[in-house]
């Protein structure tokens, strides 16, 4: 995406493109919605455009180029598109709040150092018959704050519907979120990453 001016401290909803005519719509903007009330983050992106898929595949993708993203997409044929479009959304803050073009902030930056050793103390939630490459994929370090911070944008949601949609998740047992009397400590570490970098919500207002 182009990139102009001086980047500023935005909300999300200024820094994605919802598709507006998509029958997800709805629930991409509850999503959206719910993340922008959390945190804002320093950017000069022009809005990244969500684009809905039919694929069964997978339930979401983050498309970049070197430092830039290109899209972010999210499958309607699956039953979690508010956590899949959300962790596309932490795929994207997390590139965007990395010095180098091509990695990821969550893998070394020293704001995430608490929530990285917060992560290693929680039990895996890979699949079962997951191969090799898969279970290394899963337990990376930028898919496991994609998970979290998807889980607690929902978690903290004032949405009542969103919460459900996660509680819903929890007691199929997806793992793809965690329990909550587990992920309470969690929660807070993704918090804590926003706060030393300034970006949450209630710091902002301050």
């Amino acid at each position: 995406m182009p990139r102009s001016g001086q980047p500023c401290l935005r909300r999300l909803s200024e820094l994605v493109r919802l598709p507006r005519r998509s029958p997800l719509y709805p629930q991409l903007a509850r999503a959206l919605a719910a993340a922008d009330a959390l945190h804002y983050l320093w950017t000069d992106l022009a809005p990244v455009p969500v684009r809905p898929t039919a694929t069964t595949r997978q339930s979401g993708c983050y498309r970049m180029r070197e430092g830039d993203p290109i899209d972010l997409r999210v499958s309607g044929r699956q039953d979690r598109v508010p956590l899949s479009f959300l962790h596309e959304l932490g795929h994207l803050i997390d590139h965007q709040l990395s010095p180098e073009p091509r990695r990821f902030a969550s893998t070394g930056h020293p704001a995430f150092k608490s929530w990285r050793a917060a992560m290693r103390r929680l039990e895996s939630r890979v699949p079962e018959h997951a191969g090799r490459s898969h279970r290394r994929y899963f337990e990376s370090h930028k898919e496991l704050w994609a998970r979290s911070y998807a889980q607690t944008v929902l978690r903290r949601a004032s949405d009542p519907w969103l919460r459900e949609h996660l509680q819903s998740l929890q007691r199929a047992d997806d793992p793809f979120v965690w329990a909550e009397w587990e992920f309470d400590p969690l929660a807070l570490e993704v918090e804590a990453v926003l706060e030393r970098l300034d970006l949450l919500a209630v710091c902002v207002a301050a």
